[in-house]
């Protein structure tokens, strides 16, 4: 009965060409974005290490360093022995890139935000929660896991958030949670409207810039500090594994708060701590990025590139995208796989196909990221292949239908 079920369950994402399989991708150190699938050399452009930073040999040699100094593990929870040097040295560094009192450290960013937001909310149950309709997973199962009363706001929608704001007392506890960045779309959200909207109404803001830490901002702290309002949002939460190139996630915000959801999580309190090698990367990493402007700048010199390549080739991105991240709407989930796969097949190029729930149903897609480490020749050839395959399987057509609906 239970093997059953389980075979039924795993049948029906088959059908529907949700089913996802693991592609193992062996990077080459030191020559990313190349890597090896068995003993082919492929070119990836799906990679969430924006970047290029996990290939840093500062960052690498750190790593090193740590492990045979401090060993593999941490050897337990932050309370139980898994607290190390480097998290006071890398806590100090996020607060302070973020202008924050206090930090927090998590083992990803997923269980950030969920550890997080579940704490928030748990402590402050008559906290009225408001939420982006597209906002990551990981905030939702946070959201889904409390009593709190909920309120899902359209997505970016500044009117429809204020409209569900007004319905609650001014003292009423609120928090209203939403993201930079949107890594599907590429789109931004109306951060200084929102900020104001909550200093209206009396509501914490809690801000996930994990898709634009590293690649904006002055010093890379994000999206917050490129519009000048780091300070003015109450809780800043990101992860150390897309710019930073490694992994890891974190809040930052007012003591006070970071001590209590320190106190109180238990996502935090009962997780193994990172270990000694890994904090010692993030904190080499992030450290690099404050001061060098040289890897964002040349990320956004190549992202214009791409775009400008794939319009000369007709192949429309999505028109809410204005960042590093680019999708191209297929629109079919058996072609979007079908046409991953020829990539890879005929052109040896990487990019994974986007499909439902990730994305919703007749919107699958490809969602295509450069780095500074890809040229302008890696890219004239993924422009290439794409227009080849789509021509082939009969894509562009249905597309651009698709955009102009």
């Amino acid at each position: 009965m239970y093997i059953k079920k389980c075979d039924d369950l795993v049948n029906e994402l088959k059908v529907s060409n949700q089913y996802r399989e693991f592609k193992e991708i062996n990077r080459v150190g030191g020559e990313y974005p190349l890597a090896k699938i068995n003993n082919s050399e492929i070119n990836v452009f799906c990679s969430n290490d924006y970047l290029g930073m996990s290939q840093n040999k500062e960052v690498m040699l750190s790593m090193i360093d740590a492990i045979i100094k401090f060993g593999g593990g941490a050897g337990g929870s932050r309370n139980i022995g898994g607290t190390h040097k480097y998290f006071s040295l890398l806590g100090k560094s996020l607060s302070e890139w973020h202008k924050k009192e206090s930090a927090l450290i998590y083992p990803t960013g997923y269980s950030s935000n969920d550890a997080t937001v579940q704490c928030l909310l748990r402590e402050f149950p008559d906290m009225v929660v408001f939420s982006d309709s597209k906002n990551h997973a990981s905030i939702i199962n946070g959201i889904r896991s409390v009593k709190n009363a909920k309120e899902i706001f359209k997505h970016n929608d500044i009117y429809d958030l204020e409209e569900k704001l007004k319905n609650y007392s001014i003292n009423t506890p609120k928090i209203i949670i939403f993201e930079s960045v949107y890594s599907m779309d590429g789109d931004v959200a109306p951060i200084k409207e929102i900020v104001d909207l909550a200093k209206t109404y009396n509501a914490l803001t809690y801000l996930d810039e994990v898709h634009a830490v590293g690649m904006y901002g002055e010093t890379g702290a994000g999206y917050s500090e490129l519009l000048g309002v780091e300070k003015e949002i109450d809780i800043i939460q990101s992860t150390m594994a897309k710019g930073i190139g490694v992994i890891g996630g974190y809040i930052v915000s007012t003591k006070e708060i970071i001590d209590m959801v320190r106190s109180f999580a238990p996502g935090f309190i009962f997780t193994t701590a990172l270990p000694p090698s890994i904090v010692a990367g993030c904190l080499t990493s992030v450290n690099h990025i404050k001061q060098s402007s040289k890897e964002r700048d040349l990320l956004h010199k190549r992202t214009h590139y791409l775009r400008n390549k794939l319009k000369e080739h007709n192949i429309p991105v999505l028109s809410e995208s204005t960042t590093h991240i680019v999708p191209v709407v297929i629109g079919d989930s058996k072609k979007c796989k079908e046409a991953s796969d020829e990539l890879l097949k005929t052109f040896n190029i990487y990019v994974q196909p986007i499909n439902s729930p990730t994305v919703e149903k007749g919107t699958e897609r490809f969602r295509i990221n450069v780095t500074p480490n890809h040229t302008e020749e890696h890219i004239d050839h993924l422009c290439l292949a794409i227009s080849t395959v789509f021509e082939k399987l009969g894509i562009a057509n249905d597309f651009e239908t698709l955009v102009i609906k």
